[in-house]
């Protein structure tokens, strides 16, 4: 079959036609991929950003159908339509029993050293425990997620990481109250999505702050009522909050210099949401003085905060009463084969999403 594989950092993907895939075994499914949309986070695996074990098939954001199920699975058949999700909760664990399941590790952790994908002799890991850069994969049953039939796969595949990591974020991890003012740094795939939960969500300002014209644009069309390079921002924080700052300041880029920004952005009191994967060894700086004085609340965001046990389906009711746009995201459909050129386009700050049509 054919899939993308990193072979070392810093590299190019490579296409092969005779990558194959084992199993299902018990508790594992086999899965049909239809559609995988291109998320910066396989950018930041393959320049180095997230730490990744290599070689690996690419691709976490993935919808496609059962093809086979193994022995012990429940809830799911042959033929079934389902979303990928790449951090599966157990269920059974403390994190999970404690209302955090995007914060389960006890089958991610497995799923990210798990070896399925195979090219002769040589194995092969699956980016973030999935690889839906390619045309079938195996999960543990955790991890597929089931849809109704009628959602296409393509709308579906966003769900799958992007739109949960950032209307989730809006939406579960600060949960943005209706008339508050929201300012998101970084306005690809995520940031677009974390616009629309603030929309969703009832924020009366919403301001979109990135380097690209064009995106920046696209920002109005999800909901930003205003938008603004990184220069414009204090003039607009000023303009809008009478220069107190955001209720809430989300930073989806994962630098330091765009956290910091967003710190200072955010009002006295108010919420600070880092949403943007940053590398291991970024750090930030803040004074003892004004994290106390400040009384800022600094918050990660990790999957949304969601529970892709019921957000994947909650997001999609959305869709389907028209609250969320999903088909406007898509701003270009790719063959496998050109992920590289998918890549070169995040860097450039073109487009919102790219989404890889494989059946």
């Amino acid at each position: 079959m054919r899939a993308a594989v990193l072979p070392a950092i810093g590299e190019k993907v490579e296409f092969y036609e005779d990558i194959d895939v084992v199993g299902p075994g018990p508790g594992e499914v086999r899965i049909r991929i239809h559609a995988s949309g291109v998320c910066h986070s396989d950018l930041s695996g393959q320049n180095g950003t997230l730490p990744i074990p290599l070689p690996a098939v690419l691709g976490h954001e993935g919808a496609g159908e059962i093809l086979a199920v193994g022995d012990g699975v429940t809830g799911l058949a042959p033929g079934d339509h389902v979303i990928v999700a790449w951090v599966p909760p157990c269920g059974v664990c403390a994190t999970c029993l404690g209302g955090q399941p995007q914060l389960c590790m006890d089958e991610f952790i497995p799923n990210a050293v798990s070896q399925r994908f195979s090219r002769g002799d040589e194995k092969l890991f699956g980016f973030a425990g999935a690889g839906t850069f390619a045309e079938e994969m195996v999960l543990p049953q955790h991890c597929a997620i089931k849809i109704a039939s009628d959602v296409p796969y393509d709308i579906a595949s966003l769900i799958g990481c992007g739109v949960t990591t950032g209307v989730g974020a809006a939406i579960n991890t600060a949960k943005v109250r209706p008339g508050s003012s929201v300012a998101v740094i970084g306005c690809g795939g995520v940031g677009i999505s974390v616009i629309q939960g603030a929309r969703i969500a009832g924020a009366a300002e919403i301001v979109a702050i990135d380097l690209s014209p064009e995106r920046r644009e696209a920002a109005k069309r999800f909901g930003a009522t205003h938008a603004t390079d990184p220069d414009g921002l204090e003039a607009l924080k000023n303009e809008l909050t009478a220069g107190r700052g955001f209720d809430y300041a989300f930073e989806v880029v994962g630098l330091p210099v765009t956290i910091r920004s967003a710190y200072e952005a955010t009002r006295r009191g108010g919420m600070t949401v880092v949403v943007g994967a940053g590398a291991m060894d970024a750090m930030v700086q803040f004074s003892a003085y004004e994290l106390f004085f400040m009384e800022k609340t600094i918050q990660g965001s990790y999957y949304g905060s969601a529970d892709v046990r019921m957000d994947f389906d909650r997001l999609l009711r959305l869709w389907r009463a028209g609250r969320l746009d999903l088909e406007g995201m898509i701003t270009s459909r790719i063959d496998l084969n050109e992920v590289n050129e998918a890549f070169e386009m995040m860097k450039r700050g073109e487009g919102i999403r790219s989404v890889i049509e494989l059946a």
